[in-house]
């Protein structure tokens, strides 16, 4: 690590909001790599703060606390089908918590930058899609939409994505640790051949995220990985990487199963030029995150 870059980051305060869910178990070890004083939040007691930010109170005394540079918001609540039957607590989670951060961003001297992390599943149809191709098909998109105008309130970046790896949080498991356990034991699994995305490897979106952090970009940005693919794809080229047998995976339509009681978007592969102009990178082949990350599982 250079020395300097740390020196040069180390005044700059980040409140990293859902530090100990999935993402946050990769994005704050990487944040301190390089320097940054983090300050973290979350639902354990391994989180210096336990607050509750649904609540504007709470909220506004933690952010007087802390006075972050930078709000990073990983907190959301992401089950489709559970926001579909429970939208008060998908508003509370994906909405109003952001409304609390835009407030009291908005009323502080602080001179403070969000980052809000949504999803791709406000996109559906066929193509790529740029940002401004918005199609709302669930209460999850709805809601992760709706946070996204709070935030675009103030001096925000609005990071689209879907992310894939090894998870480190006990209580959250991903798409590829889910694949990986059911291969493993020789589970049937069925995997959507109608159903397509280009996630990016949690590795990737934490340095996508550092850079966002010292440039301040401000607006919508996709984020993910060139030459997408279905899930179908994916799982198949996973399971190839680690050698597994995929004897007992099953390719089939989105439509033809009973366990999803929320339509789901058919096509969700987004356009990353973007992002790409803005901090000058070129984002990973879909294919090559697959087997960076199937290195992973092979320690």
């Amino acid at each position: 690590m250079n020395k300097n870059s740390k020196i040069s980051n180390s005044g700059t305060r980040i409140l990293l909001l859902g530090s100990t869910g999935m993402l946050g178990h990769t994005l704050r070890p990487f944040l301190d790599f390089h320097g940054y004083t983090v300050i973290t939040h979350g639902r354990s007691n391994h989180a210096q703060h336990q607050v509750d930010i649904t609540d504007l109170a709470e909220a506004n005394k933690l952010l007087d606390t802390v006075k972050p540079d930078v709000v990073i918001n990983l907190v959301g609540l992401t089950n489709v089908d559970f926001c579909e039957t429970e939208k008060n607590k998908a508003y509370l989670t994906n909405i109003k918590a952001v409304e609390n951060i835009s407030a009291w961003i908005k009323n502080t001297k602080v001179s403070s930058h969000l980052i809000q992390i949504s999803t791709d599943q406000v996109y559906d149809g066929r193509d790529l899609h740029a940002e401004d191709h918005v199609t709302l098909t669930n209460y999850y998109a709805f809601s992760k939409y709706a946070g996204e105008l709070a935030a675009a309130s103030v001096s925000s970046t609005i990071i689209r994505t879907n992310f894939f790896g090894l998870s480190h949080c006990e209580k959250r498991e991903s798409l590829t640790d889910w694949l990986y356990d059911s291969l493993s034991k020789d589970k049937e699994i069925k995997v959507f051949d109608d159903i397509f995305f280009n996630p990016v490897s949690m590795d990737t979106l934490a340095s996508i995220i550092e850079r966002v952090v010292q440039k301040k970009p401000k607006g919508i940005f996709n984020v993910g990985s060139a030459l997408g693919m279905s899930k179908a794809d994916f799982a198949f080229s996973f399971a190839d990487e680690l050698n597994l047998s995929t004897a007992r995976m099953l390719r089939t339509s989105s439509d033809q199963v009973t366990f999803l009681k929320t339509y789901r978007p058919k096509d969700m592969r987004m356009d990353c030029k973007r992002i790409e102009s803005e901090l000058g990178i070129k984002l990973p082949v879909l294919h090559d995150e697959i087997k960076r990350v199937a290195c992973e599982y092979n320690k």
